[in-house]
């Protein structure tokens, strides 16, 4: 069993899976690196940091673009500010999605936004404001943002600075709306606003029509696109029985439906069509889920969820 999935504290949702660990690492390397060690050598009289930027940022078309820029400029920020909250922001918003979709389907999914974000700034954003280059990763955080908001819709958040938790549908349409009306309206204030819309826009379009680059097995990209009430909740109703405390509170999201205590299984095996299913086939299960998804399970893998769901009944 997975080891970063058998200890989360919200039922199979870890606090950090892989994904999301290796690219907060990743981060954090690239900003100390860049802005600690970079500026302390120099090639004729230029430092390091500054041939890093220019080959690394992602650069206007006409001035010095080059192909790799549109997935390294994810990886750079500007400041502490900066790098926390998108980081934070992954961290808060991506550990679910990762956890039901799988690592490499969010990875994917992480990615492809932050190059959608790259492509809207290239080309949309020199209509409304002077062309500049570009860092962050906070085009792939507005994409992994929608995808929340679509996956969870109705779970509260909340927002900054009022603190008042309002569902998590309505929280990616005002911070869409925010970035729509700064695109518009905020010219020199240093953020991409762009950037994000096209981070969202491009997180969106991957959900609806994944099927078509072959994001998941099934031939309905409609099953993919689904909320938190459409997913068969056996894997965590499963997890809150073998749970024996009752699990903490998310700062954005709560987690009622997990929270609540219920008593453990009688029996650690059960049948399914005369055979009998002990716990490290259902283990073995659940870690299939974590890694690839729901979809990914084969008939009678998706027969022996179900038959175990009506036992937990």
């Amino acid at each position: 069993m997975n080891d970063y999935q058998s200890r989360g504290f919200f039922g199979r949702r870890s606090l950090m899976p892989p994904v999301i660990k290796s690219l907060i690492i990743i981060n954090i390397i690239v900003f100390v690196a860049e802005h600690l060690l970079f500026g302390v050598y120099h090639i004729d009289g230029v430092s390091l940091r500054a041939y890093f930027f220019r080959f690394f940022a992602l650069w206007p078309i006409e001035n010095g673009f080059y192909p790799w820029q549109v997935v390294s400029y994810q990886f750079m920020h500007g400041g502490l500010a900066h790098i926390f909250l998108n980081l934070f922001a992954l961290w808060m918003f991506g550990m679910e999605l990762e956890t039901r979709w799988g690592s490499k389907r969010f990875l994917t999914f992480y990615l492809v936004s932050g190059v959608g974000a790259a492509i809207t700034q290239l080309f949309i954003a020199p209509m409304f404001s002077q062309a500049a280059p570009t860092i962050g990763a906070s085009g792939s955080v507005y994409g992994v943002l929608l995808a929340f908001g679509l996956t969870f819709p109705n779970r509260p958040i909340m927002m900054f600075p009022f603190f008042i938790p309002i569902p998590a549908k309505f929280f990616v349409i005002i911070f869409a709306g925010i970035a729509l009306i700064s695109g518009f309206s905020s010219t020199g204030d240093g953020v991409a606003h762009f950037a994000h819309l096209g981070g969202a826009l491009t997180g969106f379009l991957f959900l609806k029509f994944g099927t078509m680059l072959k994001f998941k097995k099934s031939s309905s990209s409609s099953q993919f696109f689904r909320s938190e009430s459409d997913e068969p909740n056996v894997v965590y109703r499963y997890q809150a029985k073998k749970q024996t405390q009752s699990q903490p509170f998310s700062w954005f999201a709560q987690q009622a439906s997990q929270t609540q205590q219920e008593p453990q299984r009688k029996s650690s095996s059960f049948v399914v069509d005369n055979e009998e299913i002990k716990q490290t086939v259902i283990d073995e299960i659940l870690d299939k889920i974590s890694m690839s998804g729901y979809e990914s399970l084969t008939d009678r893998e998706k027969r022996i969820l179900f038959e175990l769901s009506q036992k937990l009944k």
